[in-house]
C-alpha cells in the first residue's frame, strides 16, 4: 500500500493506521479503519495533545510484526521546536482481535513539574462497504440509509441502518472522557484533561466493538496455532513468518453440520474473506505443516457448495464457490459476491485437496464424509463444467462479475502475444491440469474409500483422454512450450505464461515435455532473477506492472518449483526457490503477494508492486512449499 499503513489483522478483523496510529477515512488504493465483515467500522480515530497533532518519534511498523501481526506500537510527542524540550511522550500500543480495536495510551511526564494536558480523540464510524472505498470510481445508491450518533457515559456509540441492515461501533474509555463534543462533521471528539505529577504517568484505554450485520458476538480469543520450531535460515524463518501471517489470516467459517471452522482468508486489505481458489491452494502448499487448513477448508467449501442454478451468480449444481461476502453491498444484491462461483478451478481443486488430504494424512474418515460432495463435484466438471460436450473445462466472461475465471482473473490475462485479448468460451491451460488431478484423485477415492471400482475406472480412463487431448492440442511444438489456453472458436493462443508451471505440478505432461518446460521456465525471459514471470518476456503482450501479464507471483512460482521436483529436475528447483527466498529475505521474509517482473538485472533489489495484499495466504504458504520442493536437497542453514 503506498501510503504508510501499518495493517493489524486476526480473527477475521483489520486495522489500518497511519505512522502515529491514527486513522483518517482515506478512499481508494489505500484506505485505513477498522473493518470487519467487509465494512469499515471506524473511519475517523484521530489524536490531538493541546489541539495539534503529535509528533510521531517511532512511527508503526509496516512490514512483518514477526508472530503478533496484531499488534503495533508508536511513541510520539508534544509538537516543539528543534531546541525545545517536550513535556510529555506518549507510548502507543493497538491490538486488533475479532471485531475489536484496543489502543492504550500511556503518557508519561518528562520533567520535574507537575504538567496538566488536554487530550482529544476525534471519532468517527462512516460503515463503508469495502467495494465503496475501492479507487475503481464507482458509486452505489443507498436509499433509506440512517446514521446515528449517541453518547455514553464513558463514551459514543455509532449506528447505521438501511431497511432491515442495522451495523453499530461503540467506542469506550477508561477514564471516561471528560467531554464528548459534536464536530459539525458528523464525527464526535472525546476529550479529557490530564493532570501529571513530576515524571508521572497515566494510561487511557480505548475499546472500539465492531458489531457488524449479521455476525454473531465475538467468540472470544481464537485457539492459539501450534508453535513448532522451522530452524535459524532463510528457509526457516520465511516458514516462521509464514505460519505467524497464516494465523493470524485464518477466518470463523461453518461446516455442513454448522461446525465451527477457521480456514484461510486469501489476504488484506481487500479479501479477508473467503475465496474459495485462494484457500484450497493455500491448503494444498500447506498440506503437509498445516494439514488442519486443507481439513477446515474442504468442510466450510462443501458447505457453500451450489446446489441448483442461479445465472446472476454463476452457480450450478456441484460447483465450489468463489467468493463469500458478508457486506451491505452483498446482502441488497448491489454486488453478485455474496456467493458467487465464478471460477472454473475451485471444483477441480476441491477434488485434488480430498484426494491428496487423504493421502498425505491416511486419514480416509474426510472423504468418507464428503462422498455426496465429491461426487457432486465431478458431476459439475462433466456437465456444467464442459468436459463431457467440449473435452475441457471452460468459461464464458461474466458481465456482472469475472471476465477470466482462472486464477489470472484480471479481464486482460488471457491474451494473444500481441496483447489482444482471447474472446469466447475460453479453454485455460492451467485448469485442465487441475481437472487431470482431480480425476486422478477422484478415481484413487472411488476405487480405495467409496468401494466404487466401476465408477474408479471410468475416471481413470476419462483422466487419460483428458490428458491425450491436452497434450494434442495445447503443445506448441516450434516453442516447445504449452499454450496459454483455447479461445472460443478453438484456436491456440500461443502465450508464454507460468501456467506451465502449474502442468508440472499436476502431472499432465509427459516426460519429454516437462523437461522442455522446465528449461523454458528457468530462461531470462522467464526467470526474473526472483521468480518466474506470469508472462515471458520479449511478447508484446509483456508488461511488467502487468498483474498477470508480467508480474512474478511467488506462490505461482512456489507451484513451478513443486512442478520441476516431481520431474526429478531438482537443481532447477532449487535455483527457483533460492530466488524466492532471497524474495522473502528483501522482505524481512514475509513473502510478498506479487512484486513486478523487473529482474535483478534491471535492479538490486525487487521492485514492489503497487497495490499488493499483505498479509496474503498463499504467499504466506509458498516458504511451505518450497519446503516440500527442496526436501532432501539442501539443509535449512543452506537455503
Amino acid at each position: 500500500m503506498p501510503t504508510h499503513h501499518c495493517l493489524l489483522v486476526q480473527d477475521g478483523t483489520f486495522a489500518a493506521v497511519g505512522e502515529g496510529g491514527d486513522i483518517t477515512g482515506e478512499r481508494g488504493a489505500s484506505p485505513d479503519g477498522l473493518f470487519a465483515r467487509d465494512a469499515r467500522h471506524l473511519s475517523r480515530w484521530q489524536l490531538t495533545v493541546d489541539g495539534a497533532a503529535p509528533t510521531v518519534l517511532v512511527p508503526t511498523p509496516t512490514g512483518p510484526t514477526g508472530a503478533a501481526p496484531a499488534r503495533a506500537t508508536a511513541v510520539l510527542t508534544q509538537p516543539a521546536g528543534r531546541t525545545d524540550t517536550p513535556a510529555l511522550t506518549l507510548f502507543r500500543e493497538q491490538t486488533v482481535r475479532e471485531a475489536e480495536l484496543t489502543d492504550h495510551i500511556r503518557i508519561r511526564g518528562n520533567g520535574s513539574r507537575p504538567v496538566t494536558v488536554l487530550l482529544a480523540l476525534t471519532v468517527d464510524a462512516d460503515f463503508a462497504d469495502q467495494f465503496e472505498l475501492r479507487d475503481d470510481h464507482r458509486w452505489y445508491q443507498k436509499p433509506h440509509a440512517v446514521r446515528t450518533r449517541q453518547k455514553l457515559d464513558d463514551g459514543v456509540e455509532f449506528g447505521y441502518r438501511r431497511r432491515e441492515w442495522h451495523s453499530r461501533t461503540v467506542v469506550t474509555a477508561a477514564p471516561a472522557p471528560d467531554a464528548v463534543e459534536e464536530t459539525g462533521s458528523g464525527a464526535r471528539r472525546l476529550c479529557w484533561r490530564i493532570e501529571l505529577p513530576p515524571h508521572g504517568s497515566t494510561t487511557l484505554r480505548l475499546r472500539v466493538t465492531a458489531h457488524p450485520h449479521g455476525a454473531a458476538e465475538p467468540a472470544g480469543e481464537a485457539p492459539e496455532p501450534r508453535r513448532v520450531p522451522f530452524g535459524e535460515g532463510a528457509l526457516g524463518r520465511a516458514c516462521a513468518q509464514g505460519d505467524a501471517d497464516l494465523a493470524a489470516l485464518r477466518l470463523a467459517a461453518t461446516g455442513p453440520e454448522g461446525e465451527a471452522l477457521r480456514v484461510p482468508a486469501a489476504g488484506v486489505p481487500w479479501f479477508l474473506t473467503l475465496l474459495g481458489r485462494h484457500a484450497l491452494i493455500t491448503s494444498l502448499l500447506t498440506l503437509d505443516s498445516h494439514p488442519e487448513l486443507g481439513h477446515d477448508t474442504l468442510l466450510a467449501l462443501a458447505a457453500t457448495q451450489a446446489t441448483d442454478e442461479a445465472p446472476e451468480r454463476i452457480a450450478q449444481p456441484g460447483k465450489i464457490v468463489h467468493e463469500v461476502r458478508h457486506g451491505e453491498l452483498a446482502h441488497f444484491q448491489q454486488v453478485p459476491y455474496a456467493r458467487y462461483f465464478g471460477s472454473v478451478d475451485a471444483t477441480p481443486l476441491f477434488l485434488v485437496l480430498l484426494g491428496a488430504h487423504a493421502e498425505r494424512t491416511g486419514d480416509d474418515k474426510l472423504a468418507h464424509r464428503l462422498e455426496r460432495h465429491a461426487r457432486a463435484a465431478v458431476s459439475w466438471m462433466f456437465d456444467h463444467g464442459g468436459l463431457a460436450e467440449h473435452g475441457y473445462l471452460r468459461y464464458r466472461a461474466d458481465e456482472g462479475g469475472l471476465a477470466n475465471q482462472s486464477w489470472k482473473d484480471s479481464p486482460d490475462a488471457i491474451c494473444f502475444p500481441d496483447g489482444t485479448p482471447a474472446r469466447g468460451a475460453i479453454v485455460a491451460a492451467a485448469p485442465q491440469g487441475y481437472a487431470y488431478a482431480a480425476l486422478r484423485h477422484a478415481a484413487e477415492l472411488a476405487g480405495s474409500v467409496w468401494a466404487d471400482p466401476a465408477w474408479a475406472e471410468r475416471l481413470a480412463d476419462a483422466a487419460d483422454a483428458l490428458r491425450e487431448r491436452f497434450l494434442a492440442d495445447f503443445w506448441l511444438p516450434e516453442a516447445g512450450f504449452t499454450a496459454l489456453a483455447l479461445d472460443g472458436e478453438g484456436r491456440r493462443v500461443p502465450t508464454l505464461g507460468s501456467d506451465a508451471g502449474h502442468l508440472l505440478w499436476t502431472g499432465i505432461l509427459d516426460a519429454a515435455r516437462a523437461e522442455a518446460v522446465g528449461e523454458r521456465l528457468l530462461s531470462p525471459a522467464f526467470f526474473s532473477g526472483w521468480g518466474v514471470r506470469t508472462l515471458a518476456t520479449g511478447q508484446d503482450a509483456y508488461h511488467p506492472l502487468a498483474y498477470h501479464r508480467g508480474a512474478v507471483w511467488p506462490h505461482d512460482s512456489a507451484i513451478a518449483a513443486l512442478g520441476l521436483a516431481r520431474h526429478g529436475q531438482h537443481q532447477r528447483a532449487r535455483t527457483l526457490a533460492e530466488g524466492l527466498l532471497a524474495l522473502a529475505a528483501a522482505h524481512d521474509y514475509r513473502m510478498p503477494e506479487v512484486i513486478t517482473g523487473h529482474g535483478s538485472d534491471d535492479h538490486p533489489a525487487p521492485v514492489p508492486y503497487p497495490h499488493a495484499c499483505s498479509p496474503q495466504s498463499w504467499a504466506a504458504a509458498t516458504p511451505f512449499a518450497l519446503r516440500e520442493a527442496l526436501a532432501g536437497l539442501a539443509t535449512d542453514a543452506e537455503v
